[in-house]
């Protein structure tokens, strides 16, 4: 079984983009990690204790056993050398096959450096010669998904079949009450509305009811053709 890594800037990231995926993934009894980079906060309606329930009780709909999150900093993420070394340690602890990380066009800043970190910190997880925690590892695969705050029109690389999972994407979305049902005018609907159109689309695009997109730098080799959808 496959060992999976995903990647976000905030709690609530990675269920945004790939929630279905997740729970997908664990349900088919793979390894799955999360790593949050930043605990999200301040934000108007969230509290740093808020955000950690929100994210618990996400943690419980998808059925995720390990979390992490590295503590960096909100609204200013930052590719340092320091935030280098924390993200690439979790690498060379958890040695993932494949890491799923935010694609790098993004009007978030955040969401465009933790793109960015991603790759670096993928790049030197694999050094000798350093100080370290754990042994060198280069993640073999790494794929990008899309968060909602860029509305782009693109063409993945992979579509991913959450037909079956998309119910606990959109439960474990609506665990972040504090950032989408909060408020005098809370978003919440609209971005569930926004979630189930883009999944809609993507999953006609390969014959299933909902999809999640992914995109890919390199190019996919494949051993053989009987994971490919009808």
């Amino acid at each position: 079984m496959a060992n999976i890594l995903a990647i976000g800037a905030h709690p609530d990231d990675i269920e945004i983009g790939v929630g279905g995926t997740i729970a997908a993934m664990i349900d088919q009894g793979h390894n799955v990690v999360l790593c949050d980079l930043t605990n999200g906060e301040p934000t108007p309606y969230g509290t740093p204790e808020k955000r950690v329930a929100e994210t618990e009780k996400s943690n419980a709909v998808l059925n995720v056993k390990t979390r992490v999150n590295l503590g960096l900093e909100n609204r200013w993420l930052a590719d340092t050398k320091e935030a280098r070394v924390k993200l690439a340690e979790v690498y060379r602890e958890h040695r993932p096959d494949v890491i799923l990380v935010p694609y790098e066009e993004d009007a978030h800043p955040d969401h465009v450096v933790a793109s960015r970190l991603a790759r670096a910190s993928r790049f030197i997880a694999k050094l000798t010669k350093t100080d370290m925690a754990g042994q060198p590892f280069y993640p073999p695969k790494i794929f990008f998904y899309l968060t909602m705050n860029l509305k782009l029109i693109v063409k993945p690389a992979i579509i991913f079949d959450i037909s079956e999972t998309f119910g606990k994407k959109i439960e474990a979305v609506k665990a972040f009450r504090s950032q989408f049902f909060e408020g005098p005018a809370p978003k919440g609907d609209d971005l569930i509305e926004r979630l189930t159109v883009r999944a809609s689309f993507m999953g006609s695009q390969i014959g299933v009811k909902y999809g999640e997109p992914f995109l890919n730098l390199e190019e996919i080799g494949i051993r053989s053709f009987d994971s490919l959808l009808p």
